[in-house]
């Protein structure tokens, strides 16, 4: 059971759960597609001196591509974008726990921030402005007008 089913009102239902997109771990695929690369190129090389510099980058590259993917997974994974019948909910973080919860009332407008690339793989930032305050604008949601219209229009 997720943050939003435990903190949910009587009555109270979910409308939409919004998700991060994949995009957030494509630096981490980045660098363990450059490791494949420099250790087939270190394989493939016969200097010694170049073979080993080669495998030392692919090393190092894999270690970091590994450690971005694990850290945008935990993010991810902690991460709660909720749209109920009454209320806006966003959840980050694992130790430490931060929440922004707004009344659908309360919303004044919604905006969505989408780059090229963002509208081409459907991802983009998502700004929810409320009555005397806001949410901080939450980046990289997978589906962004499907959150917005959920804002604009609940059920």
């Amino acid at each position: 059971m997720g943050y939003a089913e435990r903190v949910l009102q009587p009555g109270e239902t979910i409308a939409y759960r919004a998700r991060l997109h994949w995009i957030i771990y494509f630096g981490g695929m980045v660098l363990v597609a450059a490791a494949a690369g420099l250790a087939v190129a270190a394989v493939l090389l016969k200097p010694e001196t170049i073979r080993l510099g080669l495998m030392l980058a692919a090393v190092i590259a894999l270690f970091l591509g590994l450690f971005q993917i694990i850290r945008a997974w935990i993010v991810a994974v902690n991460t709660e974008i909720i749209v109920t019948s009454r209320r806006v909910i966003y959840k980050t973080g694992f130790i430490s726990r931060n929440t922004v919860e707004m009344n659908l009332d309360k919303v004044e407008s919604v905006l969505v921030q989408q780059s090229l690339l963002g509208r081409a793989l459907d991802y983009g930032a998502v700004i929810i402005r409320g009555v005397g305050a806001g949410l901080e604008p939450i980046a990289n949601i997978g589906s962004p007008l499907q959150l917005h219209r959920h804002i604009s229009a609940p059920a």
